[in-house]
C-alpha cells in the first residue's frame, strides 16, 4: 500500500468552542489522597523523610502535592514520621499561604525560613532543621526538578542538601524526585479529571490566542504588537511566551521588536499551565515568496512532517510503548534532512515538560490520564522547521465517564475535524484539548491553506 502523503487544502478554522474561565481548584480530598500517595511512595524507596524543593521556576513538584507554589522566593516541604508535613516559607511567601487547601485546614505546619526571603530583606535567625527530626538513622530523598545518573546529585541549592546530609549522613540523602516524574509511575505522570478540565481550559486560551497571531501576521508587524492577539488574562505560565521573527531571530527569543519579513521566517509559543501550543513556518502567500534555498519546503519538508505525524497519531493510544512513537517519527522523516533532535512528543502538566516515555526502545507503556504533547521539531538551515504541538490526553473509558459531558463533545469534535478533514487517524481514547490540533498552515500569510492526508 502506498504511504498516505499530505496536501494542501483551503479550509475555515472551525469553531469548538471555548470553556468557560477554570478556576485552579484541586478539592482537598485529591490533595490529601495525593499526600498518602507520596507517604506509601516512600516507603516503596525505603524514605523516612521526603523533602520537596521548589522555587518560582520550578514550583511543580510543590504545588502538585500542597496547591502551593512559590512566589519570588523558595520553598521547601518535608514529609516525616510526623502526621503533619512541615512548610518552610520565606518572608512574602507568608501571605500567600492560604492558596493552599491543606494550609487553610490545618493539615500542614509551617515555619517562616526567611533565608529563603529576597536579598536584604530581613533574615533573623532559622535552623533548616527545627522540627524536621532528621538525625543519623533517616534516609532523605530530596525531590527537586530532575533526577541523574547518581543518585546523590540532587539540583536543590547546596546549603540545604548540606545541612540534610550534615544531619543524615551523606549517604542517606538522594535524589528522589523521579516518585512524581518518572514516565513509568511518577506520581504526577496522569492527570485527574479536575487537571484534564483545567488543562483544556488553557490549551483553547494558548490555541485561540495563537490563531488571532497567526490571522494578524503581515510584513512589517511588529513582534510586540502581534504577541497582544494573544490576549493574556492572567493564567500562570509554564513558559515565556515567544514569538521570533525578522532578520535577528533567536530561537526560544521573546518578542524583542522585531519586525515580520516577508519571506521570513516566523515561530511563536504560548505556555501556560498544562498547555502549550507553537506554531512556526513561512511569512509567505506561496512558494513564490520563498527564499532560493527554500524552494520545496512544503513538498519536501513540512509536507513529508506532516504525514509523518499522522504515523505518530496512529500509534498513540492507551498500552502502547513509547518507542512506538519514536519509530513513528524516525522510520520517516531521516536524520538528513529534518534533524529531530529531542523526543519525539513529552509529557505536559504544570510544567511544560515533565518527563517523557518516548525514545529509542522505550517499552514505558503509554496510560490513561497522561496529557501528551505532539512536540515533534523537525529543523533544516534551509528550509527552517514545521510544527503542530498541542496536548492530548489519553483517556480510557472509565475517565472519560468522569469528565464534564461539554468538554467531551469538543474534544470529540475536535478529533472528527482531525480525522475527516486533515485525515490524521486519532484513535478512540485520544481527547485532542486544542482548537488548532493538527493545523499545519506552511505559508502564514496565506494561514487558510493547511495540510491534509491524500
Amino acid at each position: 500500500m502506498t504511504a498516505p502523503t499530505a496536501r494542501l487544502i483551503e479550509t475555515t478554522y472551525p469553531d469548538f468552542g471555548v470553556p468557560d474561565s477554570q478556576d485552579w481548584r484541586v478539592s482537598l480530598a485529591t490533595y490529601r489522597q495525593r499526600l498518602q500517595d507520596v507517604r506509601a511512595r516512600m516507603d516503596r524507596e525505603g524514605l523516612t523523610h521526603l523533602a520537596v524543593y521548589a522555587d518560582r521556576e520550578h514550583f511543580a513538584n510543590l504545588a502538585w502535592l500542597a496547591g502551593f507554589d512559590p512566589r519570588f522566593e523558595e520553598a521547601l516541604l518535608i514529609l516525616g514520621p510526623a502526621e503533619k508535613p512541615l512548610l518552610l516559607a520565606g518572608n512574602e511567601c507568608m501571605g500567600y499561604l492560604p492558596a493552599s487547601p491543606l494550609i487553610q485546614a490545618n493539615d500542614v505546619d509551617v515555619r517562616r525560613f526567611q533565608p529563603f526571603s529576597l536579598p536584604d530583606q530581613p533574615q533573623g535567625e532559622a535552623n533548616l532543621l527545627n522540627d524536621a527530626a532528621i538525625d543519623a538513622h533517616s534516609r532523605v530523598g530530596v525531590a527537586g526538578w530532575k533526577s541523574y545518573a547518581q543518585p546523590q546529585q540532587i539540583d536543590a541549592p547546596s546549603y540545604l542538601v548540606d545541612a540534610l546530609r550534615f544531619a543524615a549522613g551523606w549517604e542517606n540523602v538522594t535524589n528522589a524526585a523521579a516518585i512524581f516524574f518518572n514516565p513509568s509511575d511518577g506520581l504526577r505522570t496522569v492527570a485527574t479529571p479536575e487537571e484534564i478540565a483545567f488543562f483544556e481550559w488553557t490549551n483553547t486560551l494558548a490555541s485561540e490566542g495563537m490563531k488571532r497571531v497567526l490571522a494578524a501576521i503581515q510584513p512589517g508587524a511588529r513582534d510586540y504588537d502581534l504577541l497582544e492577539h494573544a490576549r493574556y488574562n492572567g493564567v500562570p505560565l509554564s513558559a515565556h511566551m515567544t514569538l521570533k521573527c525578522g532578520a535577528n531571530r533567536v530561537s526560544l527569543a521573546s518578542a524583542r521588536g522585531e519586525r515580520v519579513t516577508r519571506g521570513g521566517r516566523f515561530s511563536c509559543g504560548i505556555a501556560y499551565w498544562g498547555a502549550n501550543c507553537c506554531r512556526c513556518g513561512w511569512v509567505a502567500e506561496g512558494p513564490a515568496d520563498l527564499p532560493p534555498e527554500a524552494q520545496g519546503y512544503a513538498e519536501h519538508f513540512a509536507g513529508p512532517y506532516f504525514a509523518a505525524m499522522a504515523a505518530w497519531f496512529q500509534s498513540l493510544h492507551i498500552g502502547a510503548p513509547g518507542s512506538a512513537l519514536h519509530h513513528a517519527i524516525h522510520s520517516r522523516l531521516p536524520a538528513d534532512p529534518f534533524h529531530v533532535f529531542l523526543n519525539a512528543g513529552h509529557l505536559i502538566h504544570l510544567d511544560e515538560w515533565l518527563s517523557s516515555p518516548v525514545y529509542a526502545g522505550s517499552t514505558i507503556p503509554l496510560r490513561s490520564g497522561m496529557v501528551m504533547q505532539s512536540d515533534v521539531i523537525p529543523s533544516h538551515p534551509a528550509f527552517y522547521s514545521s510544527r503542530m504541538e498541542d496536548g492530548y490526553v489519553l483517556a480510557d473509558s472509565s475517565l472519560q465517564a468522569q469528565l464534564p459531558p461539554a468538554l467531551l463533545a469538543r474534544c470529540h469534535a475536535r478529533r472528527h475535524f482531525m480525522r475527516h478533514t486533515l485525515g490524521l487517524p486519532v484513535h478512540d481514547d485520544v481527547l485532542p484539548l486544542s482548537n488548532l490540533s493538527g493545523i499545519v498552515p506552511p505559508y502564514l500569510l496565506q494561514s487558510r491553506r493547511i495540510f491534509a492526508l491524500s
